[in-house]
């Protein structure tokens, strides 16, 4: 019995080592170095299976092609490629790992060594730039510790990031493409486990701060259009135990000290703000859209900043992507998206692509009333799931969401061209347009002017919302 197991173990083993080596590899290997140069150098393609993306139409198999992103067809006078400005996120592309708080990371990408090493990250951002080429998109996004490993100081983390930084440079030059935003990595180092810019240790609001200096540097130098700010751990756990008022007054502290070295270094991207109510905290500081203008507005930094809105971080906080979309758009702070969303069985932060194409086009409703995103974009802040492990996968997925965005412009465009839409609501709100409407919004109506004419005109008719005839025009355009 024993010896049978032994054979069959040697047999498996047998035809293991032959599965391995007669398949073709999906890319360059790691450890061929004779054939694929050096880890810096690389010479092999990392896709080799893939093609550039096309636009084929709806009636194509073919999963790796457009079915209704069509970059150079013009929608309401604009090209689809500059509604969208589509961006791939390097760090859940790049440095995902499948891993979650219950299992391992699922995903090994063949041109992964294992390591973190400088050579790493430089032959990652060759497959970055490969990736963007046949995808057919134009613009990045990155944060500073996703691209170029850490240091044992600040001088040894900042030199690795600007030999990265240098390949990239030379990358952007050869392909034409662009940076749409940077940031830096403020939580993950356990230094910031209490936060960064509302830390309770001065030590490391002064290391973020030197952080958040660098990662700016390097953003204008690729030529970035915008900077973002995410506080993941901008909040606090417990009231018991936090200064609360103080920490507000430190986080716009930090950010008054953002802006002002934005201008000395002659950066003229947009400085953006990413709202999330929760997690990895429990309560942060920059909840929502509205929680995060009220701040903007009390500390005087209203013109400095504009919002980045997430999709998942708005069903998070109990909003619609929508919602958050058009409470930025109202107050003038509507910069970019992070072109995600969430599952609702699960209640936390999935980063999933989007591809509910209701929501695509209210989405785009917002986006198209704001007149674009320039100089924002979408960015894909979205990951494979755990399951997903196959290299065309990457692909796959940023299709679907890229068609998926597609088909939410291309109904909003309807609905806008039809106007039934935009007709109700008129009537709705039509009593304003009275000569007495048109003063209550000029601020000219005071209380006794307004209970004079309740007087004269006695109990007020109240017509219908026609809420299902919006939903009605609405589905209609899908």
């Amino acid at each position: 019995m024993k010896a049978g197991r032994i054979f069959l173990l040697l047999l498996c083993l047998k035809v293991f080592a032959y599965a391995v080596t007669a398949a073709p590899p999906q890319t360059c290997p790691a450890e061929n170095r004779d054939k694929c140069g050096d880890s810096d150098g690389w010479e092999g393609e990392f896709f080799p299976g893939i093609p550039k993306v096309k636009y084929e139409g709806p009636s194509s198999k073919n999963p790796l092609s457009f079915k209704y992103y069509n970059a150079e067809e013009e929608i309401l006078g604009k090209k689809m490629k500059d509604w969208f400005r589509f961006s791939v996120a390097f760090w859940h592309t790049f440095r995902g790992t499948g891993g979650d708080p219950f299992g391992a990371p699922t995903k090994y990408w063949p041109w992964e060594d294992g390591t973190n090493s400088l050579s790493m990250a430089k032959r990652r951002m060759r497959a970055n730039f490969e990736f963007l080429n046949k995808l057919g998109v134009d613009w990045w996004c990155f944060h500073d510790r996703d691209i170029a490993p850490d240091g044992k100081t600040l001088e040894e983390a900042n030199a690795n990031l600007d030999e990265v930084v240098a390949l990239a440079s030379e990358l952007q030059k050869e392909s034409n493409k662009k940076v749409l935003w940077g940031t830096a990595q403020l939580f993950m180092h356990p230094r910031y486990m209490h936060g960064a810019a509302t830390s309770s240790e001065l030590g490391v609001y002064a290391y973020a701060a030197a952080q958040v200096k660098k990662a700016m540097e390097v953003t204008h130098y690729l030529g970035g259009e915008n900077y973002v700010f995410w506080g993941g751990r901008e909040g606090y756990q417990s009231l018991l135990n936090t200064d609360m008022e103080r920490e507000l007054n430190h986080m716009a502290r930090f950010l008054e000290a953002a802006a002002a070295y934005k201008k000395k270094i002659g950066f003229n991207g947009t400085l953006l703000i990413e709202p999330k109510p929760q997690e990895p905290t429990k309560h942060q500081y920059d909840w929502d859209a509205a929680t995060t203008a009220n701040f903007l507005r009390k500390y005087g930094l209203i013109g400095e900043f504009k919002l980045n809105i997430e999709c998942n971080h708005a069903t998070l906080s109990g909003h619609s992507c929508h919602h958050e979309l058009e409470t930025a758009r109202i107050n003038g702070l509507l910069g970019n998206i992070d072109a995600n969303t969430g599952d609702p069985q699960v209640g936390w932060d999935t980063d999933q692509f989007l591809t509910d194409i209701g929501e695509a086009t209210m989405i785009m409703l917002s986006v198209i009333k704001n007149g674009g995103l320039a100089p924002g974009g979408f960015n894909f802040d979205a990951k494979l799931r755990r399951e997903s492990t196959d290299v065309e996968d990457l692909f796959i997925a940023h299709i679907i969401g890229m068609d998926t965005m597609a088909r939410g412009l291309r109904n909003a465009a309807k609905i806008i061209e039809d106007g039934s839409l935009a007709e109700l609501i008129r009537k709705r709100y039509q009593s304003f347009d009275s000569e007495i409407g048109a003063q209550i919004e000029a601020g000219k109506a005071d209380f006794e002017m307004l209970e004079k004419k309740v007087k004269e005109w006695g109990e007020p008719k109240v017509p219908s919302a026609k809420q299902e005839l919006a939903e009605m025009i609405f589905q209609s355009a899908l």
